[in-house]
């Protein structure tokens, strides 16, 4: 039996959430609904901006949220990252050990600012999100705890890490590993932006293929090439044994490798879509973990994806997390 049912590697970010109206966007010259890379000033600029806005802030990075959703489910996850020696480093340590999650904190922390993402929620319940990396872009193998790995059921990895050289070397390298240990790999395509600027290293990082991928709709069929969804699915099925595709309000629809499931949505009046993806990859994860069939998962990450989106922040309470399970 495995130490974990899952290791992941990702980004190291502090969350700051804002709600702002759409207009700001336009005053902030940022591109609404994506993710977008700005360096420490550009950063601060947006920040000055909202400086008397009230925020909320909490450690973050998609693969992150995704391994502490499944911790709260009750899952043994474990998660490699890179933050800096300064207060939001060990804010961020403290946090994923608070929430269930062992990680490399161990390892040498580097002088620098650990990375921030300032997420923007607009009154459609759309988030725009604009992250200054910091020391995380520097992630790389040395971050890669091998004995942790080889000791899980599951490697999960998120798609951001393309972006960087070392990052991208350290999730193809944690991959090699996972496939020698036969440890599964999932990973999540994470941003519609990573698929159109960053789809060769994208292609890099699933190698011969992975066990499961996560992606929405947006992601997928530009994964594809296509915006047909027979399209989009036939061609996921080259790049991975098993899929989900979320579709927001309309659900979503699962690749169990031999069957396409569509999982129903559960209607909720949504406040904020930051991190419904995470939670929905963790959760479905989870039902994996305890031997459920794709449908089951499925229906527990729908289930959990609509909770989250009924309040602000890409978490929900241990409790309201533990509650939801309950149901299944």
């Amino acid at each position: 039996m495995s130490k974990y049912h899952i290791y992941g590697i990702g980004n190291a970010l502090v969350d700051m959430e804002y709600e702002i109206k759409i207009q700001d966007l336009g005053i902030l010259g940022v591109d609404k609904g994506v993710m977008t890379l700005v360096d420490e000033a550009q950063q601060a600029s947006i920040m000055n901006h909202l400086k008397d806005r009230h925020h909320q802030r909490g450690s973050g990075g998609s693969a992150a949220n995704s391994i502490i959703a499944f911790s709260q489910f009750g899952g043994k996850g474990f998660y490699s990252c890179k933050v800096a020696d300064d207060e939001l480093g060990h804010f961020y340590m403290r946090d994923l050990l608070d929430g269930g999650v062992d990680t490399n904190h161990h390892t040498e922390k580097d002088q620098g600012h650990t990375g921030r993402c300032v997420v923007l929620v607009t009154p459609d319940s759309d988030r725009t999100m604009c992250t200054f990396l910091g020391v995380s872009g520097n992630l790389s193998t040395q971050e890669l705890v091998t004995e942790a790995l080889c000791d899980s059921d599951w490697f999960y990895c998120e798609g951001y890490l393309v972006t960087s050289d070392s990052a991208r070397h350290a999730a193809i390298e944690a991959k090699r590993i996972a496939d020698a240990a036969g440890v599964k790999t999932a990973i999540s395509l994470s941003d519609p932006n990573m698929v159109k600027f960053f789809k060769h290293g994208l292609l890099e990082m699933i190698g011969s293929g992975v066990e499961l991928l996560f992606a929405n709709e947006f992601e997928a069929m530009g994964m594809a090439g296509t915006e047909d969804m027979q399209q989009t699915v036939d061609y996921l099925k080259t790049i991975s044994r098993r899929f989900a595709i979320t579709r927001g309000a309309e659900g979503a629809l699962v690749w169990n490798g031999n069957a396409l499931i569509d999982i129903a949505p559960v209607k909720v009046d949504a406040v904020d879509t930051v991190g419904a993806g995470d939670m929905f990859a963790g959760a479905f994860l989870y039902g994996l973990s305890q031997d459920w069939d794709e449908r089951q998962a499925g229906n527990l990450a729908a289930a959990a994806s609509a909770k989250l989106v009924t309040h602000l922040g890409p978490r929900i309470t241990a409790a309201a997390t533990r509650s939801i399970l309950a149901a299944f």
